[in-house]
């Protein structure tokens, strides 16, 4: 058994949004992701499916050219190599459930 808390020691950096890995399983690593209300993360593209959950806050997500606003209890699923975008409108916690051969150091840079 595993356990994580995604509320525990909130550390939101000033310059860009701040990554951590909160647990790993077999197949899956729960990243999270905060953001302070004007941040971004510039259009990029998962290798592999992703799911996007917002615990707090509320965020514009782009795919595809259209933008959705998501706020606190939002989930999205994104397929591999799907573009997509984020821009902080409100303060956020975000979960994001990336596949095991996907590098967390590829979410950082582009939180960069």
């Amino acid at each position: 058994m595993k356990t994580a808390s995604i509320t525990a020691n909130l550390n939101y950096l000033e310059d860009r949004p701040a990554v951590s890995v909160l647990l790993k399983t077999d197949r899956t690593k729960e990243v999270r992701i905060l953001m302070k209300k004007g941040q971004q993360m510039k259009e990029h593209k998962a290798p592999f499916p992703i799911v996007v959950s917002l615990f707090e806050g509320a965020i514009d997500f782009g795919v595809a050219g259209e933008k959705m606003q998501l706020k606190k209890g939002d989930l999205i699923a994104l397929d591999a190599s799907v573009p997509h975008d984020l821009f902080c409108t409100e303060d956020a916690i975000i979960r994001l459930t990336i596949a095991t051969a996907d590098s967390v150091d590829r979410v950082k840079n582009v939180a960069n």
